[in-house]
């Protein structure tokens, strides 16, 4: 298995995870409909809880803004977050 068979989503939209000593997986900001902020800031959270209770710690962060043509508009703030095996 390569490197990058590791963290590729599989064709129901599940996430495959490997037992590298590194995961990469991202996660996508959406805005509050009203106010300010994103509505799933805390899906980060969860997902750094997780994979530290399987072994992982952060290793990375990143983050970019893309522009969203869908309905509504309005930029997306893409997160990539790389974490390693401790």
């Amino acid at each position: 298995m390569g490197l990058m068979d590791r963290f590729n989503d599989t064709q129901d939209n599940s996430l495959e995870l490997g037992s590298g000593q590194y995961r990469v997986l991202q996660v996508v900001l959406r805005e509050k409909f009203v106010g300010k902020g994103s509505k799933n800031f805390k899906e980060i959270e969860d997902l750094c809880n997780e994979q530290y209770a399987q072994g992982y710690k952060l290793h990375t962060f990143a983050q970019s803004t893309a522009l969203s043509t869908g309905m509504g508009g309005g930029d997306r703030t893409v997160c990539n977050l790389v974490f390693e095996k401790m």
